[in-house]
Order: structure tokens, then C-alpha cells, then sequence
């Protein structure tokens, strides 16, 4: 990109986040997830750091945020409230640690509390609205919003109503929490003169900052309601939390049951160390991410090292989905406040505090070209090719588009830049195209009226699709199509088919271009002999490829009848019919009204099935296939019913099964598998490192095992 080239697209990215930055930091509306802006504002960091001379000071890398509206009366912080420089994986955080200890260097000895090396606090960052409390002789006073750092809202009703937030500061009320003072308050002297001392200092102004949340819990419980209601939903918890706070009845703020977490003592009260602020926060009885003893969930943790830091950014990036509130990384600070004035800040944020973000879930890229795939039963479908871009820690160049309709509701041209969405493992969405970054070069896509690896003619037609309900997909009608052939091959040999190990899509390429199968039924015909002559084969691996396909004729009906590649059926739909069913003959002789009635069996869905199995070849196939296959029907398996009613949740990792394993394993013995704790949980297993389930659970009075008593229910 040339210099001209990069002032266009950098006036573009400018005017793009400035307009999001607004949305979000002064209106409290989000219209793209704040992983997405952090790219766009990546991609114009590093384009001014090519072209420093393109640096203006209006540009949202140069300052703070938005400013704040005329609805509430506006407030003067006397400190600024500054937001954080991020740090994406570990090479930008030790980045960060070299650059402030060459500033440290000419003091000598501030480094002195560790080995001579920077130690740091560090705690989750919470992903909700920043406020600023001030108390007069212990009495709350004033509450107010971030707003543009200088200048915020005074929301003091609304922050009154926050149970989590006291109305009064009371000395010691986290001792009267079984909890010594020397232990929450370790600067201070131990004895309780030197504590009332303390308390003399609250006849004054106090400031304490944190952040205001809404927990995942009472989100989910807020738009279950609204929906009954037929309200408008939250879009999340961060927005949920901060369109709260603004409300103009605080009613409405009292309704959402907001929370609020501590992580700063402005006001100087003696503390030499950032750790000392939160337990200072919490001495008052102000809640804070200080916890020890049993229990603690380790959200907070002083740290040695930055390598401690790592290690506590890695073990939260891994569970934060356990998490009861919304979590995008952690907060690392230098502990020793006096090295904090020697730092000072830069531009909008302190150089002793970073924020060391996850892998975001969202990115922004562009889409070079858009490529049509023949799925195995002759489904077209378009796949965005973009240019690579990390999204959760994985490199994405591809993303699928579903249909055409689906092109058309995005607005989608092959050179847009887009949002992708990443979640689990499944390949990534296209969530949201940003015309405004268009350059007048971009193309509109069209799908083929030919297959295109056989030619044959496509046609649209009605599809059953989970996410949208009903839509109109485009099929190739050539039933010898090459591609859809090859797909349902592999389709029939993966996981979630009958998971046969070492038969993946180059081999079954190999074996359909030597003539070797052209069926599925035709893998259970391979001797070694035909195997060990073909690229890739030696003895050995002809050997190992045979024993696994031998393995797979004993399987379970819901496999099974996935393997079939039936248009429409999936893992779950399968299992639905094999636990209504019970055997394969059963489901092949049914009757259309009869799968009509199958609860989450829609009319699309059963009219494939029906058909299906009515077509000659399909019957053909089917009786192949079971003279090789010995099926496990689940109504035959005889296995003990230690579970039977009971609800079961899994929390942490097990060492002998994978997640899925030990779900099917409760299933099999007449259990329920459930993703969260309740009143309703019968169980929780409990493996290596769990989350907040855990701390649930005991709260609850839940009965809780660990792996090994778990194995014994499931002998």
C-alpha cells in the first residue's frame, strides 16, 4: 500500500471507529463487539506507525473518548480517569515490561521488592461501565461516569441503587467478615489502636473507583422476561450494564440488579502498593477481587514476575467461559505505586497498567474472493476467502456464507471489509459488513447456475437450516456429481459419522481415483493388499487402516444413522430419531406422518428422511451397509441406571475422558447433562482446575465427586 492509498484508507478506518467509539462510550449502544473495534483501531495503529507523518491529533489512537450527553449533570474528575493501552499475547506484554523498565533503569533501587525485578497485581478485567465514587466523612456523595476522562455524569441515583456499593464506609467491616486485618489491610500495624488511627482519616473526601457489571445470571434472567414481554433484548451484559447506569429512573437502573467490583483507592490513605488499594477497598466493605483462604476464586493475584503474570493470563484465558460475568482479559499493574509517578502516562493511558487482553472472538478483515462448495448431498455453498487474520487465537482465511440469501442480508462484495466471528472450533461467520470502508472496487457475487466441479444443473430449492429456520439453498442434481460423492465418503468416515481413525480426506481421495470405493460399503471390502501399493501406504499403516475400519462395524444407532449423510440430518437429529426409533429397520419403514410427529422434527426434515429412504439406491446402500455392520440399538444396551433423574453438570478437565465422552456416558446411564449449576443439579463432577460451577455447587450444598468416583457410576 502506497502512502496515498494508506491516507484513504486510514481516513476511512478513523471515521469508522470514531463513529463506534461514540456509539459505545457516550450512547452506551454497541453496534460491533468491542474484539471487532479493537481490530479496526490495530489496523490504523499499524498503518500510522508505517506513515507517522499521517498522525493527527484527532485520531482515536491520540485521545481518550467520547463526550458525555446533556441528560445528567456533568462532573470534573480531579484525577483523570484514563483507559488502558492493550497488550495482544505474550511477545506484546514482555514488549511492554522491556520498554517501562529502560524508562526504570536510572532509578536505582526501585526495583527492588522481588529479585530485583518488577513485581505486578494482577486481576480479571471486567467488561462493564467504570465509575467513580466519592465519600464525604464516610458517607456516599457522588457517583459519576468515565465519560472522556476529564469530564463524566454525575449517576449518583442510579449507583445508590447497587446493593454491592455501600450507601456508608464502615472501618473494618470486612473484619467483622471473619476475616483479620492484618491479613486484608497489610500495611497498616496490627493492633486495633492503629486501625481506629485509620479510621480518623475518613473524616474526609475518599475516592474509590471500579467497575459497574451485570453478571451473565441476571442477563439471561432479564431478557427471558423481556422476551415474554415483548421488549426490546439486551444486546450483552457490558451494554446491559452501562445503558443501566444511564437511566434517567433509577428504577429502571434498581430492575437490572447491577454489581459492582472495586479495583482503586484514589484518594491517599497511606498506601505504598496498588494490592494495598484493594484491600483498602475491601477494609471499608467494598467489594474487590481480594480473596484468601478456602474459597478464593482467584480472581486477583500479586505476582513475583511477569512470568506469574503469563501464567495467571493463560489459566483465565482457558476457563473464563466458567466465569459468572463477562471477562475480555486481565489487568496487569506495576504493584509499586511510587515507580508509578517515575512512568508517568502517555497519551491516553498510564505506562505502569496494561490491559493483556484473550484472543478476541471477533476481527475485522477483507474478502478477497467468494468459492463455492459442493457439500455431500449437492449443496452449493459460498465461502468467503479472506485475507488471514487471527480471530481467538486461530488464523482464519475462510469463513462460510451459508446461501445466497445469506449474502444478500449481509449486503455482502467480494473486497468488503467484514467482522468474522469465530466460536468453539467450527469455521468462522461473516457477522456484519462495514460499507463505509468501501472503495467503489468492490464486486457483487452471484451464484453458478452449473455445479461447479461437474457441470450438472443446480437448482434452489427449500433447505432446513438450525440458525434461520427455513431458507433456499442451491443443490446440483447430477446424483453421480463427483464432489458430492467424495463428501459423503468422508462425511461417513469422520467423527461425527463412524469415526473411523486414519480415513480422512486424502486417503478416501486416493482410494476413489485407484477405483477402490465408490461407495461407503466399499470401505469394508479393503484388504491390505489393495492398500499397501498406494502413496502414503506402507505394511504397517495398510495394517492400522484395516484394523480401524474393522472397529467400526459395531456402532451406536445415533452414529449410524448419521454416517448415511441423509439431507438435513445432523448429530442431534439423528440421536432424536434413534432414541424414538430404537432400530434402523423401525426408522426406514416409518411413515411420513409418523416423522412428522418426532418433536423437533420439522416437516423439511421429515419429508428428506422419508424420501431417503424410499430412493432404490439408498435401500441398496442400507442393506450393504448392514450386512457389514452390526448396529447398536440403545433401547438393547443393558447398562446400569446409576444416574436415572438426575441432573448432572461437569466442571473442569477429566483426565480419562473427553468432555463429550463423559456426557454420553451420563446420558447411557440415565442421566441428564446440564451446562450450569441450579437448585435443580442433582450432581457436579469435578476434574483438574475448576470454574465458578465448583464454587456454586458448594454454595448450594450440592453433592460434588471427583473423576475417580465418577468412573465407579459409570462401570
Amino acid at each position: 500500500m502506497n502512502k496515498a492509498e494508506a491516507k484513504k484508507r486510514i481516513e476511512k478506518l478513523k471515521e469508522e471507529i470514531n463513529y463506534h467509539r461514540y456509539k459505545y462510550h457516550v450512547l452506551d449502544k454497541l453496534e460491533i463487539s468491542d474484539a471487532a473495534l479493537d481490530s479496526l483501531k490495530n489496523e490504523l495503529e499499524e498503518l500510522e506507525n508505517q506513515f507517522p507523518d499521517l498522525i493527527t491529533p484527532d485520531s482515536p489512537t491520540q485521545r481518550v473518548g467520547g463526550k458525555p450527553l446533556d441528560e445528567f449533570k456533568k462532573v470534573e474528575h480531579s484525577v483523570s480517569m484514563l483507559s488502558l493501552n492493550d497488550a495482544f499475547g505474550e511477545e506484546e506484554i514482555r514488549a511492554w515490561e522491556t520498554r517501562i523498565m529502560k524508562i526504570l533503569t536510572p532509578y536505582n533501587p526501585p526495583l527492588k521488592r522481588g529479585q530485583g525485578g518488577l513485581n505486578y497485581f494482577c486481576e480479571l478485567k471486567l467488561d462493564g461501565l467504570a465509575v467513580s465514587l466519592i465519600y464525604e466523612d464516610g458517607i456516599l456523595m457522588r457517583g459519576a461516569t468515565r465519560g472522556d476522562g476529564k469530564i463524566g455524569e454525575d449517576v449518583t441515583q442510579n449507583l445508590k441503587t447497587i446493593e454491592a456499593i455501600p450507601l456508608k464506609l464502615e472501618v473494618g467491616a470486612a473484619e467483622r467478615n471473619s476475616a483479620p486485618i492484618t491479613e486484608l489491610f497489610s500495611f497498616a500495624s496490627p493492633n486495633r489502636e492503629a486501625s481506629l488511627r485509620f479510621a480518623s482519616l475518613l473524616q474526609g473526601r475518599i475516592e474509590v473507583r471500579g467497575e459497574a457489571i451485570m453478571t451473565k445470571k441476571v442477563f439471561e434472567e432479564l431478557n427471558r422476561q423481556y422476551k415474554r414481554e415483548g421488549k426490546s433484548l439486551l444486546a450483552n451484559p457490558r451494554n446491559g450494564a452501562a445503558g443501566s447506569i444511564r437511566q434517567l429512573d433509577p428504577k429502571i437502573t434498581a430492575s437490572r440488579r447491577l454489581n459492582f467490583y472495586a479495583y482503586t483507592v484514589v484518594t491517599d490513605l497511606g498506601q505504598k502498593y496498588h494490592h494495598q488499594e484493594h484491600e483498602i477497598a475491601k477494609f471499608l466493605g467494598l467489594p474487590t477481587f481480594i480473596e484468601k483462604g478456602a474459597g478464593a476464586k482467584n480472581y486477583a493475584r500479586y505476582c513475583k514476575n511477569l512470568d506469574e503474570v503469563i501464567k495467571f493470563h493463560q489459566y483465565w484465558a482457558k476457563h473464563r467461559a466458567d466465569l459468572p460475568f463477562e471477562c475480555d482479559g486481565i489487568v496487569v499493574a506495576v504493584d509499586d505505586l511510587g515507580l508509578h509517578k517515575k512512568l508517568g502516562v502517555v497519551g491516553k493511558a498510564p505506562r505502569w497498567m496494561q490491559a493483556y487482553k484473550f484472543s478476541g472472538k471477533e476481527a475485522t478483515t477483507m474478502v478477497e474472493d467468494i468459492v463455492v462448495q459442493v457439500g455431500r448431498t449437492g449443496i452449493l455453498t459460498p465461502v468467503a476467502v479472506l485475507k488471514p487474520v487471527d480471530v481467538g487465537g486461530v488464523k482464519v482465511s475462510r469463513a462460510t456464507l451459508h446461501n445466497e440469501d445469506e449474502i444478500k442480508r449481509l449486503g455482502l462484495k467480494i473486497g468488503d471489509t467484514v467482522i468474522v466471528q469465530r466460536a468453539g472450533d467450527v469455521i468462522p461467520d461473516i457477522v456484519r459488513v462495514l460499507p463505509k470502508l468501501r472503495t467503489g472496487k468492490e464486486k457483487e457475487f452471484h451464484m453458478p447456475k452449473v455445479c461447479p466441479i461437474c457441470g450438472g444443473r443446480v437448482l434452489r430449492q427449500e433447505a432446513a437450516d438450525k440458525k434461520r429456520g427455513k431458507s433456499v439453498g442451491h443443490f446440483c442434481v447430477n446424483k453421480n456429481c463427483f464432489a458430492v460423492n467424495r463428501r459423503k465418503l468422508i462425511h461417513f468416515a469422520s467423527k461425527p459419522g463412524l469415526d473411523i481413525e486414519g480415513l480422512g480426506p486424502k486417503i478416501i481421495d486416493q482410494l476413489i481415483k485407484e477405483g477402490l470405493v465408490g461407495d461407503p460399503s466399499d470401505f469394508y471390502e479393503l484388504t491390505e493388499g489393495d492398500l499397501v501399493p498406494l502413496e502414503r501406504f506402507a505394511a504397517r499403516s495398510a495394517q492400522n487402516l484395516v484394523e480401524s475400519i474393522k472397529k467400526s462395524q459395531e456402532v451406536p444407532l445415533e452414529s449410524f444413522i448419521n454416517a448415511l449423510g441423509i439431507l438435513h440430518v445432523g448429530e442431534e437429529t439423528a440421536l432424536d430419531l434413534a432414541n424414538h426409533f430404537g432400530k434402523i429397520q423401525k426408522l426406514a419403514s416409518a411413515g411420513l406422518a409418523e416423522l412428522n410427529a418426532i418433536p423437533n422434527i420439522g416437516s423439511v426434515v421429515a419429508q428428506s428422511i422419508y424420501d431417503w429412504f424410499r430412493e432404490e439406491k439408498n435401500k441398496k446402500l442400507l442393506q450393504r451397509l448392514l450386512d457389514k455392520i452390526t448396529v447398536q440399538n440403545p433401547r438393547l444396551k443393558k447398562k446400569k441406571q446409576t444416574l436415572r433423574g438426575m441432573t448432572v453438570v461437569l466442571t473442569g478437565e477429566l483426565a480419562s475422558l473427553s468432555r463429550d465422552q463423559a456426557k454420553q456416558a451420563i446420558r447411557e446411564h440415565g442421566g441428564d447433562v446440564s451446562s450450569s449449576v441450579s437448585v435443580k443439579t442433582g450432581l457436579v463432577v469435578a476434574g483438574s482446575e475448576p470454574g465458578s460451577k465448583y464454587d456454586k455447587a458448594k454454595k448450594l450444598r450440592i453433592k460434588i465427586i471427583g473423576e475417580e468416583e465418577f468412573l465407579k457410576l459409570i462401570k
